[in-house]
């Protein structure tokens, strides 16, 4: 009988309405799989962590913009070379990234310490310096000793001394375990080859309690004038942070085109 009575009521559905039943179903489990994972990862760190590392990224014809790679459905943007570090000091990025403004976002405090991933010439690096003071370091983390040249190189004329460069791995920032208040990564995770690896041993250089925060321009927003690659979604950082002993504090849209996503390390057993 029941059978009977939903078999009337389906025949009796125009098709426009069966597609509208149907995508509301579809949209209703898509939201009920995400409410469910949690943001501090325990749904995904297990399966992660005994995945073998070939199997956590696809392959496939690269992009123009792009390596082909494939993490967590976002393919990897190609990396901006040492070559290309003038960009990074433009005179209109004041006006596209207003740095002053989240320096003051961070809530850094006289004596943290800070890991500056992707330093790149010191341009945020050398701002935190001021907020940091004396008694606390910037771990300026780059992979390309060039560019550690050239921050040594800025540094050293400005008279800033609270500034280490660290020439990191694509895979490890090479920090101190346990060490680290706040790592910083502006505009440079998308770019990261192997992103799961990287932030396994950022999370392994914070302290419990420290923060992580990812800046990136806002893939949300289509009046951001960046290439679709360099552009990450607040959902997508939230969803390859998940596998790491993360949990996520905020997000702040203070700043013309990016957010700033920032997590907090919890303590795992």
């Amino acid at each position: 009988m029941i059978t009977k009575f939903l078999n009337s009521c389906w025949r009796g559905l125009q098709p426009r309405n069966i597609i509208k039943i149907c995508a509301i179903v579809v949209g209703g489990l898509f939201l009920f799989s995400y409410a469910t994972i949690s943001l501090k990862g325990d749904s995904h760190s297990k399966t992660d962590k005994t995945r073998p590392a070939s199997t956590r990224y696809e392959k496939r014809t690269p992009s123009r913009d792009g390596i082909g790679k494939i993490y967590m459905g976002r393919e990897i943007s190609q990396v901006m070379g040492h070559l290309a570090a003038g960009w990074l000091e433009r005179p209109e990025r004041e006006r596209e990234e207003m740095p002053n403004k989240l320096i003051e976002m961070l809530k850094l405090k006289e004596g943290d310490v800070v890991a500056d991933i992707g330093v790149g010439t010191g341009y945020i690096a050398r701002r935190i310096s001021l907020k940091i003071g004396d008694t606390g370091t910037i771990y300026g983390v780059e992979i390309q000793q060039e560019m550690l040249d050239i921050l040594a190189k800025k540094m050293a004329e400005e008279g800033i001394t609270n500034i280490k460069g660290v020439l990191g791995t694509i895979t490890d920032p090479k920090l101190p375990p346990n060490s680290v208040d706040l790592a910083l990564m502006v505009d440079v995770y998308h770019e990261f080859s192997h992103p799961y690896e990287m932030m396994q041993n950022i999370c392994r250089a914070l302290k419990v309690g420290g923060r992580v925060a990812f800046v990136e321009y806002r893939l949300e927003d289509d009046s951001v004038p960046i290439k679709r690659l360099h552009k990450m979604s607040e959902l997508q950082v939230i969803k390859e942070a998940t596998p790491h002993p993360l949990s996520w504090i905020e997000t702040l849209d203070g700043l013309p085109w990016q957010h700033v996503i920032i997590f907090e390390k919890v303590a795992t057993e």
